[in-house]
């Protein structure tokens, strides 16, 4: 073996950890990757007797960028959800369950946001403060408590609306995409 077997050997980390960057699902995990690709790097930089061109792969390549990309990620991966809040306290259920658990599948946050009235809650969907609402359809809390109340689940984003239509199997909810643009909903 000669000298430079360490070099060879550091240098092929870096379309290594490239393809593992590129195959990565989970942004989380495509942010560790992105550090240790950003490593490597300035690691076959310094080995190659480029100093500065390391450092500063090193400083701005890996830590500045993995940590403005956490923070745009974490900030990015939330559905905010509109709910009335005299109906806050009621929707901790089987169902709201159901939909963190179908938004974790894609990596979301399920985040709820608090509306005074109706027409606040509309005006904050349709203003896009928020992707989605989540409005207690037409039961009040004295009827039957034998049958689950239904919701009526609006959205203003396609994708969100095809991920909730194809995987949520409750019966207790209506789904509804609007279209903001134009400020029409289409009922399924």
């Amino acid at each position: 073996m000669n000298d430079n077997t360490y070099v060879y050997i550091i240098t092929a980390l870096l379309p290594l950890s490239a393809l593992m960057l590129v195959i990565q699902v989970n942004p989380y995990n495509a942010l560790v990757v992105q550090g240790i690709l950003g490593a490597v790097a300035a690691l076959v930089f310094a080995v190659l007797g480029a100093a500065d061109v390391a450092l500063t792969q090193a400083l701005m390549g890996t830590l500045l960028a993995i940590t403005l990309y956490a923070i745009a990620v974490r900030s990015s991966m939330v559905m905010r959800l509109g709910v009335l809040q005299n109906e806050s306290s009621q929707i901790d259920g089987p169902l709201m369950n159901e939909l963190r658990t179908i938004m974790g599948k894609y990596y979301l946050r399920l985040e709820l946001v608090l509306y005074i009235d109706s027409q606040d809650l509309q005006r904050a969907l349709i203003d896009k403060e928020i992707h989605a609402t989540f409005v207690r359809q037409g039961r009040s809390p004295h009827d039957d408590p034998d049958h689950a109340p239904v919701y009526h689940t609006a959205t203003r984003v396609r994708r969100l609306y095809e991920i909730m239509q194809a995987e949520l199997s409750s019966p207790a909810t209506i789904l509804t995409y609007v279209d903001t643009l134009e400020s029409k909903e289409v009922n399924v």
